[in-house]
């Protein structure tokens, strides 16, 4: 049985396992449940796993730091863009653990996805 991209999105979002989707991926602010706590799957598939959730990360790191720049020339039009760089880069920096953790989910999800391998 294949789950809806919505239900994919939902389970993203609340940062659940790929698998289940009721499992939670992470017990703390930066660290991994080893398993789902729900179905068991091993969230690590091999050693250096969450190389590809690097990608991932900058990814998004782009996008906000973007946005963020975009913003802040919207909000201060007459400062030097160099500035407001800087300025994007100190406001993205408490959005760091959150980019980390979507990272990794969004990662798993591909990756169950793509290669879905055994249930």
């Amino acid at each position: 049985m294949s789950p809806s991209g919505g239900s994919r999105c939902w389970a993203i979002l609340r940062q659940r396992c790929p698998r289940c989707r009721r499992g939670r991926v992470f017990r703390g602010s930066l660290e991994m449940n080893p398993t789902c706590p729900e179905c068991g799957l091993v969230f690590e598939r091999e050693q250096g796993y969450f190389l590809g959730a690097m990608y991932v990360s900058y990814t998004l790191s782009t996008i906000l730091l973007g946005l963020l720049t975009w913003v802040a020339s919207l909000l201060l039009p007459e400062w030097d863009l160099g500035v407001l760089v800087l300025v994007a880069c100190v406001a993205y920096v408490p959005l760091m653990p959150s980019v980390f953790r979507y990272a990794r989910v969004i990662w798993m999800h591909f990756d169950r996805w793509a290669w879905p391998g055994p249930s």
